[in-house]
């Protein structure tokens, strides 16, 4: 395990603190916080040590100058002070320069400042994406101790996440903590049978995920576009649906679908759309699938076939959802995939992303073992038991090395 927060000394210390408050804001109101709450253990043990705790996050995609009148964490700050119920939480809309240092250094014990949306800097040559040094030791020079707490978007190689780290002592804090935990005992080391089902749009940045589970788990159910990519591979036609077009992913699959055989289980009935009406919604089995359709839910043949699967299982990974569950006419497959998860008694985990959020959207939210925090960084962390955003970060045990600022 990484260097804990709880093992560092922070008494007294200005400390970075980098989360993930990439939530949901429409029309001007956060809906869904739970990215903010989950940080919330790590703030208040911050506050309890007596330390000025900087905040750093990202919101959204900033491409355009236009867009950070979009993704500004104001509205984050705001939130978060309601929820740790104290006044003294600020909000600096810079988070570079003179005026940033300015603001650290007026600071009183306690106190905590979000800084504005790192991704801003992204609108001058990517700075925070790409890692810039020069960005990271500045925001490194603000504090004394690094903690990184940003599970969801530790994937990223980011000035931000993984640049800070190099400069001063670092650890991870508690939702850091808790999130590799858990993966690490329920999903590396599951208890079997294990059934890991796989669903969501594309397949070509999840074969590598796929194929690093598939040794591990005794079922793999397939749904949405990674199914679909399985079916063309066989042969069947998939008429519009979202399937990968690169040949070489293709194949691969074909291989793959080849060496476990045993494991992988595919759609036998879908609930299809077509390209040329949205209130079209039509059942047919994959065998009957026409040029225009659209494949966009499991069938009731499908759910039977699944449920045999999840029903004898110890351990469950779900990522993904079998269809498209935004949309009531095709949301029954997702739907009932959850109700069986209920229903197993297995020990399940939700692998964030579009499955946590057509758990919470379906009713499902409290349900289960847990609930990731990340999309992408839980299947990477899967895949590689390794994330970008921690190697600059000891291990437990291990000397802290910096490099000089």
């Amino acid at each position: 395990m990484k260097k804990c927060l709880q093992n560092v000394v922070v008494r007294n210390k200005k400390v970075i603190l980098r989360v993930d408050y990439n939530v949901p804001i429409v029309r001007g109101k956060i809906i869904d916080d739970s990215k903010i709450k989950a940080t919330l253990d790590t703030i208040f043990y911050l506050i309890s040590e007596n330390c000025k705790v900087i905040i750093l996050s990202h919101l959204g995609k900033v491409k355009t100058v236009q867009d950070k009148s979009r993704y500004s964490l104001e509205i984050v700050a705001e939130h978060l002070k309601s929820l740790l119920g104290r006044e003294d939480v600020y909000f600096s809309k810079d988070n570079y320069g003179i005026e940033v240092i300015n603001r650290v250094n007026a600071m009183l014990p306690k106190e905590v400042l979000v800084l504005e949306n790192t991704r801003f800097l992204d609108l001058n040559n990517r700075l925070e994406s790409n890692c810039d040094p020069q960005l990271a030791e500045f925001w490194a020079s603000l504090g004394d101790i690094f903690v990184n707490d940003a599970f969801g978007c530790a994937h990223r190689g980011h000035a931000s996440n993984y640049g800070i780290s190099k400069y001063i002592p670092s650890c991870i804090g508690f939702l850091m903590q808790k999130e590799i935990g858990m993966l690490n005992r329920l999903i590396i080391h599951p208890i079997h049978p294990f059934t890991v089902i796989m669903g969501g749009a594309k397949i070509d940045d999840k074969l590598d995920l796929i194929n690093s589970l598939l040794p591990k788990c005794d079922n793999l159910l397939c749904g949405g576009g990674i199914a679909n990519t399985c079916l063309k591979a066989l042969g069947f036609e998939t008429g519009e649906s979202l399937v990968s077009e690169d040949e070489k992913i293709i194949q691969k699959v074909k291989e793959m679908l080849l060496k476990y055989k045993d494991k992988i289980m595919l759609p036998l009935d879908a609930i299809v759309g077509n390209t040329y009406d949205n209130s079209y919604a039509q059942y047919k089995l994959i065998s009957k699938i026409s040029d225009n359709d659209l494949i966009l839910d499991i069938g009731t043949k499908t759910i039977e076939k699944y449920s045999h699967a999840i029903l004898n299982s110890q351990t469950i990974f779900l990522n993904g959802t079998v269809g498209l569950y935004e949309n009531v006419k095709f949301a029954n497959g997702s739907k009932e995939i959850l109700g069986l998860l209920k229903k197993s008694g297995a020990i399940v985990v939700v692998g964030g992303g579009d499955a946590g959020s057509s758990v919470k959207n379906l009713g499902f939210l409290h349900q289960f073992t847990y609930v990731s925090s990340g999309g992408g960084a839980t299947l990477e962390y899967l895949a590689k038991e390794d994330l970008v955003a921690l190697s600059a970060i000891p291990d437990e045990g291990e000397d802290i090395e910096v490099l000089s600022m």
